[in-house]
């Protein structure tokens, strides 16, 4: 059944995605920016909470970045997902399809890769942006590596983060870019205490807990302060925080606290997951 689903993506990946991309899709979202731009101009504030919809994206994370990228001003940005999927179900395939967009997508599974690289080099929207492509495992010993060979050095606009697992430790490692925004998953149900699973945690322990990976959204705050980076908001569910560079977007997006994002009744349920794995080895962010 896996299978099959993968080649009928393959296959049929440019007619699954034609009404994310339609004409009027991009009419919507023209409109959308002109009303920000005139909000801007009139020193109206929008909750960056009230902004979010969903294109692609798992949740309303295009919608937030949508608000935030206009607001900042960036047209025709560069970007690196780290954790890209199939490049479809994706933080940044709203950027490359409708905002033209383009950069750099890296996912561990092959067939994932694949299916992006195919859709993206035939699709009207995409091909006239250069995309990078890679399958790779992401580590904090190569993680520079992988971006300099690609060509991304320097300021980008925008890096996402998802992989289910050492997002943490990746992002500490990465000194070859320096973005603008990221977005990346922390692990909720881990709620306000200060924690870290070790990036060399014994793999049997991860195995046997499937909560046990990732970072606090706590322990993120304080990652992203040390690398000169403010919480600005998250999807409704906290997982995907959003920070900004400290140089940037200072008068539209200020700090805001890290229990500001994990309000979601169903987050604050998931606090309960924690209880399962707190005797287990944990470093402080």
């Amino acid at each position: 059944m896996e299978l099959l689903k993968y080649w009928l993506k393959y296959y049929f990946s440019k007619w699954l995605i034609r009404d994310k991309v339609s004409p009027s899709v991009q009419l919507s979202l023209t409109q959308l920016g002109l009303q920000y731009k005139a909000s801007l101009a009139d020193k109206k504030q929008i909750d960056l909470s009230a902004t979010g919809f969903s294109i692609f994206s798992s949740l309303e994370e295009d919608g937030l970045l949508f608000y935030i990228i206009s607001c900042l001003g960036i047209k025709n940005g560069r970007f690196v997902d780290i954790g890209s999927n199939d490049c479809i179900n994706s933080n940044c395939a709203n950027l490359a399809f409708n905002m033209g967009w383009s950069g750099l997508f890296i996912d561990g599974d092959e067939r994932n890769i694949r299916i992006g690289k195919k859709l993206y080099a035939a699709h009207r929207l995409t091909q006239p942006y250069q995309n990078n492509f890679i399958t790779a495992i992401v580590t904090p010993a190569n993680v520079n590596q992988l971006l300099e060979q690609q060509g991304f050095t320097g300021e980008i606009d925008f890096l996402s983060i998802d992989i289910d697992g050492d997002d943490y430790w990746i992002w500490k490692a990465v000194e070859t870019i320096s973005p603008k925004m990221v977005m990346i998953e922390n692990h909720v149900e881990f709620g306000l205490n200060d924690v870290v699973v070790p990036i060399d945690a014994p793999k049997q322990l991860r195995q046997q807990y499937s909560d046990y990976h990732g970072a606090s959204p706590v322990a993120m705050c304080k990652l992203a302060a040390c690398k000169n980076y403010r919480l600005i908001g998250a999807n409704r569910l906290g997982f995907n925080a959003i920070f900004l560079r400290n140089d940037i977007g200072t008068e539209s997006f200020k700090e805001i606290a890290v229990a500001d994002t994990l309000l979601h009744p169903d987050t604050i349920e998931s606090f309960a997951v924690f209880q399962l794995v707190q005797h287990l080895p944990f470093v402080q962010g």
